[in-house]
């Protein structure tokens, strides 16, 4: 599967693709809104990071103890219940009046329990397109995930100003509930893809047998945290620029756009496993001259630049179904997405308390240069191919698994 064309005519995935770009559009615009309301209250450049992205945080706890669920719900059900779920808590940070830490215990459940969802999706995508077209069909969510990030950030400031941060809220409240009906009358009701009640002790057995392999570990580290590093400088825009905060996410968001384009339709898997280090770096890379300060012109530029290295994620996704067996591939992405997650909330709390002590400015450039520091760190082991056996599917402990004899070759993807 090679064109948009194909892809497209594939059952199922446009009402797919509907939803999830409702939900990326709503989630865009009330992180903005409540970024904004508690700067708007606090002036902290700590607070209002932890607002935007704190949730992040929360996906520990949740992928501990609840992963086990993105293989063992229907998935249909599940998505539905996730969209009602966060418009229900959008609604309710719109209330006026509402204590800091209530507002924050809110974002905390909603980290818990949302942390199974991007195993469901991914995992549901995995179903919905054949292997072969898991890389086309994720560029694609990410490229509708930049274009509504674009038009949520932009659509978002101007409701904030318009209306108010809480106005945007509830906007964002009916876009989840849109998000939920699309899903629901859109999409076939599946089964579970594995038998069993989800449980904490599934969660972690399930987790143990994936970590206990090198090259996934690798590959879930590089997922995980250059990437959440860097939106730790990503939560600073509305401290270092508060007017223009909403243009330069828009810039983040057009960069990854074209990002995902060019990796996930136009570069061939040859190239593909040359270009897999050099986005790694240049995802923080223009970060590192925020410490002089750049005014907005030139920051917009270095953001649209850094944010063409998300497609990296792109490849180090596909390694990782290489590398997994198809049953376990949905708490596998579901792993990868609540670690990315995670570390983004990290990154927003370290971004944010050394800009507390210093400058915006001074905490972009210094968790960029941590980003850095990782990606060279992590290099050695991204540079074998997914398995011995040229990228056969390997079992929980790296070797090849028994049904690999069965599965086609791939061809090295970082």
């Amino acid at each position: 599967m090679r064109t948009y064309r194909e892809l497209f005519r594939t059952p199922e995935f446009t009402p797919f693709f509907a939803a999830v770009s409702v939900q990326t559009a709503a989630q865009t615009a009330t992180g903005l809104a409540l970024g904004t309301l508690v700067y708007a209250r606090t002036g902290s450049p700590l607070l209002s990071a932890l607002a935007m992205f704190g949730p992040s945080l929360a996906q520990v706890a949740g992928a501990l103890t609840l992963l086990s669920a993105a293989d063992r719900l229907p998935p249909r059900a599940a998505l539905t219940a996730l969209a009602l779920l966060s418009a229900g808590a959008a609604c309710v940070q719109a209330v006026p009046g509402l204590p800091l830490g209530a507002s924050f215990a809110v974002l905390l459940v909603m980290g818990v329990a949302g942390s199974p969802g991007g195993g469901v999706r991914y995992g549901l995508l995995n179903e919905i397109v054949p292997r072969e077209g898991f890389l086309l069909g994720r560029s694609v969510l990410n490229m509708a995930g930049g274009a509504m990030q674009i038009c949520g950030f932009a659509a978002g400031g101007a409701l904030v100003a318009v209306f108010s941060a809480r106005g945007t809220l509830l906007t964002g409240a009916a876009l989840y509930v849109v998000a939920a009906a699309v899903t629901r009358l859109g999409l076939t009701a599946r089964p579970a893809r594995a038998t069993g009640r989800p449980s904490v002790r599934e969660t972690w057995r399930t987790n143990a047998s994936l970590w206990s392999s090198t090259p996934r570990r690798y590959v879930f580290l590089a997922l995980w945290v250059p990437n959440g590093l860097v939106v730790g400088c990503e939560s600073l825009y509305v401290a270092y620029a508060p007017g223009h905060a909403g243009l330069l996410f828009a810039g983040g968001a057009l960069g990854m756009l074209a990002g995902d384009t060019l990796v996930g339709r136009f570069v061939t898997p040859r190239w593909r496993a040359r270009l897999g280090a050099p986005l790694r770096l240049l995802l923080a890379a223009p970060y590192l001259l925020f410490a002089l300060r750049p005014g907005l012109p030139l920051a917009l530029a270095l953001v649209v630049v850094a944010s063409a290295g998300f497609a990296a994620s792109l490849l180090l996704q596909e390694r990782l179904l290489a590398l997994t067996p198809p049953g376990l591939s949905g708490q596998a992405l579901g792993l990868s997405s609540s670690g990315m997650l995670a570390m983004q909330g990290v990154g927003a709390a370290v971004a944010g308390g050394i800009a507390q002590l210093t400058s915006p400015a001074t905490g972009m450039a210094a968790v960029a240069g941590l980003s850095v520091a990782v990606t060279l760190a992590l290099a050695p082991g991204l540079r074998t191919p997914p398995g011995a056996d040229g990228g056969r599917l390997l079992g929980a402990d790296g070797s090849p698994s028994p049904r690999a004899s069965r599965t086609p070759r791939r061809e090295e993807t970082t």
